[in-house]
């Protein structure tokens, strides 16, 4: 399934859409596996397949901490597309989320024919603009990939316009200037960035950056038409005494976010 397709199902349910990232290898590749099983379980609509990489320079200190760790357990790029294939098994929409320095080592081209292969329905490149993005927008097109990219709070206009220009699929929303991480409160300036950006598309907007429990996420489904949700996730397995006890957590979790999606519809 595609992650567009995933959105239009929850939004003829009347809801936004859920969306759930954990990075691949962690805390093992089979733990990984287990916890997203567990998202899927609780009612996420995507996964976000996290590809660890040495310099995560949007990423806040929770996730820099769980991609270091898959990286020590070993974890590469053939892990990643074999955690993409294994997810969209289960019947979800699973893209892949990753800097573009590992793409452009592993070969863009060798990247989308892998992914394609995998099931994977696209990737998002939060480092990466349209403006240099020529080869990737080529050659995922060809693979029938979605092409997913960011817009800020201090996107101007016309660098709105040509980002959603360049989207497939949906356009991921980052609610707050700086790094990923869980916040106690959500973005006050998240709203008026979908307004922006619902005057240049019609493509489905997920918000993300912040999100940690279902009033939050119920906050966000008011106005967007995804919640994506990423930090809290992660920490749900650095926190927990035991790998099955983090599963439950992250469980847990996905099952509240899920029902904060259907308060706010």
């Amino acid at each position: 399934m595609r992650s567009g397709e995933a959105y239009a199902a929850a939004k003829a349910a009347g809801r936004a859409a859920v969306v759930g990232y954990l990075p691949a290898g962690f805390p093992s590749y089979d733990g990984c596996l287990e916890a997203m099983k567990a998202m899927v379980d609780g009612g996420v609509d995507i996964v976000e397949v996290g590809l660890p990489y040495s310099d995560p320079v949007l990423d806040g200190p929770v996730i820099q901490a769980a991609t270091e760790r898959a990286l020590r357990g070993g974890t590469r790029i053939f892990d990643v597309l074999r955690t993409a294939e294994a997810v969209a098994g289960m019947g979800v929409a699973t893209v892949v989320m990753t800097y573009f320095n590992p793409v452009l080592a592993y070969g863009v081209e060798r990247f989308a024919a892998d992914l394609a292969a995998a099931g994977g329905s696209g990737l998002i490149t939060p480092d990466l603009i349209p403006d240099e993005a020529a080869e990737w927008l080529e050659v995922a097109a060809a693979r029938d990939l979605e092409r997913i990219f960011l817009v800020a709070p201090s996107s101007s206009a016309s660098r709105i316009a040509a980002t959603v220009d360049a989207c497939d699929g949906w356009v991921y929303a980052a609610s707050t200037m700086g790094v990923t991480g869980a916040r106690a409160a959500t973005s006050q300036v998240a709203p008026s960035l979908v307004g922006r950006v619902r005057e240049h598309t019609d493509l489905p907007i997920g918000v993300g950056l912040g999100v940690s429990n279902g009033e939050q996420a119920a906050e966000v489904a008011s106005y967007a038409d995804g919640v994506i949700v990423g930090s809290a996730l992660v920490r749900c397995l650095l926190d927990s005494e035991s790998p099955a006890a983090g599963v439950a957590a992250v469980g847990a979790l996905t099952a509240d976010l899920a029902a904060g999606v259907r308060r706010a519809a």
